[in-house]
């Protein structure tokens, strides 16, 4: 069994991680042969005697490959196999037998214990480095495993940290978002407005509100802005600001009247307002649909502009509905675009609703969509309900539809009624 010195095996960094090599053997005189060509090529060697010595070393150093024979008094080589293996352990340990065995039945036992190689007593010493460089390709690759599961798992805990925060910036959006609507619900002397804004995330695109539009008027809108998340939201505050009632100097909807009074500015102006704004200035790739109405409240004249929005629907008070309006172009779209406006009187105990296309697009399990025809028959099962509990009624009933309560668009809707 003789051998040329061959080099020392690489530190950890390099190309071996095998330093410290257990040989279990009960032949004193095969343990001494065996160190010898261990230490020449450079390893650190332990020995022992029996499975049992072997064991209690291996719980208290971190053995790196171990040699033991098959057969020993007590605990045999497979018996210290299994219970090498069945250790709480970092890192792999390869585990080479000694064998006089040649049968495929033993050595089908010998793997099913958790061995990796077989060498035939006596050992040749070529073989046995080979059998070792084998062992050290593995546990090389099993560091490797190891080192990017940790460099992985570092990754997600960081990854992990950010979307906390993230997720807390967006509760904290998500507030700041809700905020722009304050008033869900306002009497105007015999008519009320009522409006309902469920985003489908943290934050949506998706607007409504109402403002006094000048004496005995008030301006209704419902908008949406094309796309989910931030980038969304951040344009629909932009859009709250333009169309807010807070302060009617600084909404576009509004122009000064004689007497230091605001009056409405004609909706199709404003929505061509709104065309260039989000064209020339504003500079997105997002573009908006919009629906804004200006009603008189004692007459029920109602003048309208339509830009790309689902067409608003008028309840009558036998259960009559009209699908109302000529649709349009969306805003920021097309430069120079027109906006026609649209007129109609509403009769004492008329509806109006405008919503957003998150309800008449929302889908059903089978992907169907509620269209004006689902929309119409949501409406007349409910028309006895009013104000917020006709619009809760109507988001209840298209989460049913739905069959989720976590609705894949954005949810908005204007109730009017005039009195």
């Amino acid at each position: 069994m003789n051998a040329q010195p061959e080099s020392q095996p690489l530190d950890p960094t390099g190309s071996s991680l095998v330093r410290l090599v257990l040989l279990v053997d009960d032949s004193r005189l095969q343990r001494r042969i065996l160190r010898a060509l261990l230490e020449r090529w450079g390893y650190e060697v332990v020995e022992c005697g029996s499975g049992e010595e072997a064991l209690a070393i291996c719980r208290e150093r971190p053995v790196d490959l171990i040699i033991s024979d098959w057969m020993m008094p007590g605990m045999d080589g497979p018996e210290f196999c299994r219970a090498f293996r069945a250790l709480p352990r970092e890192s792999y340990g390869y585990f080479i037998l000694l064998t006089s065995k040649s049968e495929t039945v033993e050595m089908i036992h010998g793997l099913d214990v958790g061995a990796d190689e077989f060498l035939t007593k006596p050992v040749n010493a070529s073989e046995l480095r080979a059998r070792i460089a084998s062992g050290e390709r593995i546990l090389k690759a099993e560091h490797q495993l190891r080192e990017n599961n940790r460099q992985l798992s570092d990754a997600l805990a960081e990854l992990r940290i950010f979307y906390d925060a993230l997720d807390r910036d967006l509760a904290e959006a998500r507030k700041l978002q809700q905020s722009l609507v304050p008033e869900r619900h306002r009497r105007f002397g015999a008519s009320e407005v009522s409006l309902l804004l469920r985003p489908c995330g943290h934050v949506g695109g998706d607007l409504v509100g109402f403002f006094p539009a000048g004496p005995g008027e008030v301006g209704l809108f419902s908008a949406d802005v094309s796309g989910h998340g931030i980038s969304s939201a951040m344009l629909t505050a932009r859009l709250a600001g333009l169309l807010g009632s807070r302060s009617p100097d600084q909404n576009i909807a509004l122009e000064p009247a004689p007497g230091g009074q605001y009056r409405a500015r004609p909706p199709e102006d404003v929505a061509a307002h709104l065309n260039r704004l989000f064209l020339e200035d504003i500079e997105t790739e997002h573009y908006l649909t919009l629906l804004l109405a200006i009603v008189a409240l004692d007459t029920g004249q109602m003048r309208f502009v339509q830009a790309g929005h689902p067409h608003p629907v008028l309840c009558h008070p036998d259960g009559g509905l009209d699908f109302i309006g000529e649709g349009g172009l969306p805003l920021g779209l097309i430069p120079g675009a027109t906006f026609e406006r649209c007129e109609l009187r509403l009769r004492p105990g008329d509806r109006l609703l405008m919503v957003s296309d998150g309800i008449t697009e929302c889908p059903a399990p089978d992907g169907t969509q509620l269209g004006d025809d689902g929309l119409r028959h949501l409406i007349g099962a409910h028309a006895a309900a009013r104000g917020p509990a006709f619009l809760d009624a109507i988001r209840e009933g298209l989460t049913a539809f739905a069959g989720r309560k976590d609705l894949p668009d954005d949810v908005s809707a204007v109730l009017f009624e005039f009195g």
